[in-house]
């Protein structure tokens, strides 16, 4: 059973990834790729079709999404930090 966990702002960032990708298969100055896995791996929470992706890239690469994982902890992780003294501002006002 997949858990959906709705998020304006990874929606944002995963569907903007997915936009890229394709113009990243197409010029050969942006690596695609990349840009479908990441809109892929940050809408995994938001939709059915993005986790089963995930699944099959889990059993392909195993050992690969430990580390993916550990990555984007660390990406929210200073995220937060950059983010915390704006967000006291926006708290008080």
């Amino acid at each position: 059973m997949v858990t959906l966990r709705p998020s304006l702002s990874r929606k944002m960032v995963g569907f903007g990834a997915l936009a890229l990708g394709p113009l990243g298969l197409l010029l050969p100055v942006m690596p695609g790729l990349p840009f479908l896995a990441l809109g892929v791996w940050v809408l995994r929470d938001q939709y059915v079709w993005a986790h089963r992706g995930v699944d099959m890239i889990r059993r392909r690469w195993p050992q690969a999404i430990p580390a993916i994982e550990e990555r984007e902890q660390r990406a929210l992780a200073w995220f937060a930090r950059k983010t915390a003294p704006l967000r006291r501002v926006f708290r008080r006002g």
